[in-house]
């Protein structure tokens, strides 16, 4: 019982906590930014007046967003890089970063472009229609006036979308990325043993990180809402 609820273990190795979470953050700002791009690229893609990119779009998401990440992350890694040997490095922990990287981002990716096409439907018709007026096209017309109205409409969803994809660090470090925070406890049960005080010092370590970055984007969400 005294082992149980012993956190000396948590002090004594504080340093290996430190260093998993800070790959974690690594991690999730680099998705962050690329699930982004990925996933206004796909939401261009299904509001596009193409049939073809339109179909291109609405498939890509409904894959993505109907397998499990887990699935993705095992395909990146077992499949395209130990398989197909398509590999960003030679060193275990940069190509195992990146190809984490990867599964993360179009996963996120496509959950983006739908809080994304939602802000899009938000925006009216009108505003489409008097860019055509005055010669803007399509694409001229989604740049300028309808994604930054968009963008500012679901800040909101996309801070949840965000946050779902922080915590899902998690499940490609276990899988690619070995020494982000979650495979660092893991880890740490098999060298020290399974104990609450460890897993209550990660668990607070993610509190840390992700209720900031809620209120950050409730804040900016009222901040920037769009007045109608």
């Amino acid at each position: 019982m005294d082992q149980l609820f012993n956190f000396t273990e948590v002090f004594d190795n504080l340093d290996k906590i430190l260093t998993g979470f800070w790959a974690t953050i690594r991690l999730a700002v680099v998705c962050m930014i690329l699930s982004m791009i990925v996933g206004t690229v796909l939401a261009v893609f299904r509001v596009s007046p193409t049939p073809v990119l339109r179909g291109v779009g609405t498939f890509l998401v409904n894959v993505l967003r109907n397998t499990p990440l887990t699935l993705i992350a095992v395909l990146c890694v077992s499949g395209l890089s130990d398989v197909l040997a398509l590999r960003f490095s030679d060193a275990p922990s940069v190509n195992g970063f990146w190809w984490a990287t990867t599964a993360l981002s179009i996963y996120t990716g496509a959950f983006v472009c739908e809080a994304l096409r939602s802000g899009i439907n938000t925006v009216p018709l009108g505003q489409a229609e008097a860019a055509r007026s005055i010669g803007l096209t399509s694409g001229q017309s989604l740049r300028m006036i309808i994604l930054p109205q968009a963008f500012r409409s679901v800040i909101g969803p996309l801070g949840s979308v965000l946050i779902a994809m922080f915590k899902n660090t998690a499940i490609v470090g276990a899988v690619a990325y070995a020494v982000e925070a979650a495979a660092t406890m893991k880890l740490m049960f098999f060298d020290l043993g399974a104990s609450l005080p460890i897993f209550i010092g990660f668990a607070v370590g993610y509190l840390i990180l992700i209720l900031p970055t809620g209120y950050f984007f409730g804040w900016l969400a009222k901040r920037m809402a769009v007045a109608r």
